[in-house]
C-alpha cells in the first residue's frame, strides 16, 4: 500500500496517523467475513545528531464489525551506533501498558485504539516527543496524549492539558514560547476558537495563545514502511 494512506487524520493534525490504512484494511479483510492481523511501520524520525531512529509498529486486530475491531501500536527508539533497540507500549485512558502487552492476541478491549507515532526530538536528541491518538471505533471519543520518553532515565511521561471544559485535544509538538513544554491546541464542536495551551511533564498548563509548535529531526522512509504482511 502507498504511503497517501496517511494522508487524512480524524483530528485533521499535522502529524497524521494512517487512517486511510485503517478503514482500507479493514474494509478489505472485513469483506471477507474473516478476521485477521495486519501490520504498518511508520517511517523513521532520525534524532538532530544522527545517533537515535525513532518509528512505530501499528497492529491492527480485525473483526467483521468495526466496532469490534482493535488498533494498538509500539513505539521503538534504535541506537542507530549499537543496534540497541527500546520499545515503548504507552498506557491508556482505556487499560495501562501491561493489559495491553498481555492482551495484544486477544479479543479484548473491542474498538479500542491506540495509534503511538513519533513527531520530534528534543534540541538534544535526548527526549523524544510522540503522539498517542487514542479513541473507540464507531463513537466521537477521539483525542490526543503526548508521550515524552527520556533516553537518559529510559522512561516515559504522558501528559495532556489539566484546563477543564474541551472534547478533543490535537498535539501540536514542542512549545516554542515555553521550552520543555509540549504544545495543544483543543477545542469543542461548537467552538469557534482553538486554543493553545503548554504543558509540561507534571501537567502543569498554561496558556499559549500566540505560541507556535516546534518538531525537530529527520523523516526517513525505508524501503520497508508502510504496510506489512499480515500474521
Amino acid at each position: 500500500m502507498s504511503e497517501d494512506l496517511t494522508s487524512i487524520d480524524p483530528l485533521d493534525s499535522p502529524h497524521p496517523v494512517p487512517w486511510s490504512w485503517v478503514l482500507t484494511t479493514q474494509a478489505q479483510v472485513s469483506a471477507t467475513e474473516k478476521v485477521g492481523v495486519r501490520y504498518y511501520r511508520t517511517p523513521s524520525l532520525i534524532s538532530p545528531d544522527g545517533k537515535y531512529a525513532a518509528y512505530s509498529r501499528v497492529q491492527m486486530y480485525i473483526q467483521p464489525e468495526l466496532h469490534s475491531s482493535r488498533v494498538l501500536s509500539t513505539l521503538f527508539v534504535e541506537n542507530l551506533q549499537t543496534g540497541e533497540l527500546e520499545s515503548i507500549v504507552s498506557a491508556t485512558r482505556h487499560s495501562d501498558s501491561e493489559t495491553i502487552t498481555k492482551e495484544l492476541g486477544e479479543e479484548a478491549n473491542a474498538g479500542q485504539i491506540a495509534i503511538l507515532i513519533p513527531i520530534s526530538w528534543s534540541p538534544k536528541g535526548d527526549r523524544l516527543l510522540a503522539r498517542q491518538f487514542e479513541g473507540i471505533f464507531s463513537t466521537s471519543d477521539a483525542y490526543d496524549v503526548a508521550l515524552v520518553w527520556d533516553r537518559r532515565t529510559n522512561k516515559t511521561t504522558t501528559i495532556t492539558p489539566q484546563e477543564e471544559g474541551y472534547e478533543t485535544t490535537v498535539l501540536l509538538g514542542w512549545s516554542q514560547q515555553h521550552p520543555g513544554r509540549v504544545l495543544f491546541q483543543t477545542s469543542n464542536l461548537e467552538d469557534t476558537e482553538a486554543p493553545l495551551w503548554a504543558v509540561d511533564l507534571k501537567g502543569d498548563t498554561v496558556d499559549a495563545t500566540s505560541d507556535v509548535p516546534v518538531v525537530l529531526g529527520t523523516i526517513l522512509k525505508p524501503l520497508w514502511s508502510g504496510a506489512q504482511l499480515d500474521k
